[in-house]
């Protein structure tokens, strides 16, 4: 059964959707933007492909850290309050990044210090969802949420050739902290806090879940370096600096289609949503291979793929488990974004480190490897325990 509604006004569902879209978007801006604008931050700060890497990684280390606690939080003071607690520390990161990042141990620093946010603000935003959502269309809003990701991804591939090669990238940072503060607009039109009353033996995780976890943890290593390299490897192989650019957008372009449809899907195939991710899955994994030819006019082709299909699945996860854990929706889900953190924390800088020592071939063969292995413990957890469904 879904979760009860907790305040007896429900806001108007386009209000629902756009201010979880915001708070997504708050959560995890800072790092696309980040990914976005490696070449031009590395140049000034004079850092290395392994360095990105290593910052990318750190952040998602401890956003991974932070998750579980983070889905107590919620759980416990309520969506709207540690929604906007997520925007202010985003935004604060952001202006910071911008004002005094002038080395990268200061960079990593400002970096960190919004990781946090990134938990609070995807669980909190899940919340909304499964409290507010109609039911008949949760699936579907669940992936247009997700699409908020790839959202990122293309506003920090437009920032190269709008902002960063115009104005500088730090003023792409100052405009995405005012980007961030929008987000307290439409949750102000959610009415007002409400925390959840605890349920007497609430279920939030079990050994599916924990493969699950395995699954996402797997998945997000293989799709997180993609964001943060993909813009370094273009210009690498004979690309401009404007076309990465253009590159990142089409994929993020990719990404909020492929999520928002996907997540339609959830509404309609019972039961079958595990299997739609397993193919994504594989199918992301096959783009990915393409990067192998190291062609610039081909990456539009593997990216597409990669973004629509392989890093598509976040919303269709998150409908599922919202779904199966109705009493708990931000601790279960907190267990599977824990594998999606630690997946962003170990693939950056694994891929930054084979990229260095041993090419970028080595590193896209091992993105698409990681990829197929989630799309295995996906239909291996969907089939053994099929039955602690019931």
């Amino acid at each position: 059964m879904p979760a009860a509604v907790l305040d007896p006004a429900r806001p108007k569902t386009s209000t629902t959707i756009l201010a979880a879209m915001s708070v997504q978007v708050a959560a995890v801006l800072p790092l696309f933007l980040f990914g976005g604008l490696a070449v031009q931050i590395a140049a000034e700060l004079g850092m290395g492909v392994s360095g990105i890497g290593l910052v990318s990684g750190l952040y998602f280390a401890v956003s991974a850290l932070t998750t579980v606690p983070s889905g107590r939080l919620v759980d416990r003071f309520g969506a709207l309050v540690t929604a906007r607690v997520a925007v202010g520390l985003s935004a604060l990161s952001l202006l910071l990044i911008a004002v005094a990042a002038h080395h990268p141990a200061a960079l990593t620093a400002f970096l960190l210090l919004c990781a946090p946010a990134n938990g609070l603000g995807q669980l909190a935003s899940n919340v909304v969802l499964s409290e507010w959502a109609p039911a008949n269309r949760r699936g579907l809003l669940f992936g247009a949420k997700q699409a908020s990701v790839p959202l990122c991804i293309m506003l920090g591939g437009l920032s190269v050739p709008l902002v960063a090669l115009t104005l500088g990238w730090r003023w792409a940072f100052v405009f995405g902290a005012a980007l961030v503060l929008a987000a307290l607009l439409p949750l102000a039109g959610l009415g007002r806090p409400a925390t959840r009353p605890k349920v007497a033996g609430a279920k939030a995780f079990d050994r599916q879940l924990l493969v699950f976890a395995a699954a996402t943890f797997l998945g997000a290593t293989a799709a997180t370096p993609i964001g943060s390299f993909l813009t370094t490897y273009t210009v690498d192989i004979g690309g401009s600096e404007s076309w990465a650019g253009l590159n990142l957008t089409i994929g993020g372009v990719a990404g909020v289609i492929g999520r928002t449809a996907f997540g339609a899907v959830g509404d309609r195939e019972n039961g079958r949503s595990f299997l739609v991710i397993t193919l994504m899955l594989l199918g992301g994994a096959a783009g990915v291979a393409t990067f192998l030819f190291a062609l610039p006019w081909l990456l539009p082709l593997g990216t597409v793929a990669a973004y629509a299909l392989g890093w598509a699945w976040p919303g269709l996860m998150n409908h599922a488990v919202t779904q199966r854990y109705p009493d708990a929706p931000a601790l279960a889900t907190s267990v599977t974004q824990t594998g999606i953190f630690l997946g962003g924390a170990v693939g950056p800088i694994s891929f930054g480190l084979v990229a260095e020592h041993f090419g970028w071939g080595a590193g896209w063969i091992a993105v698409a490897a990681a990829m197929a292995a989630s799309a295995l413990c996906i239909a291996a957890g969907s089939t053994v325990f099929a039955g602690a469904r019931h």
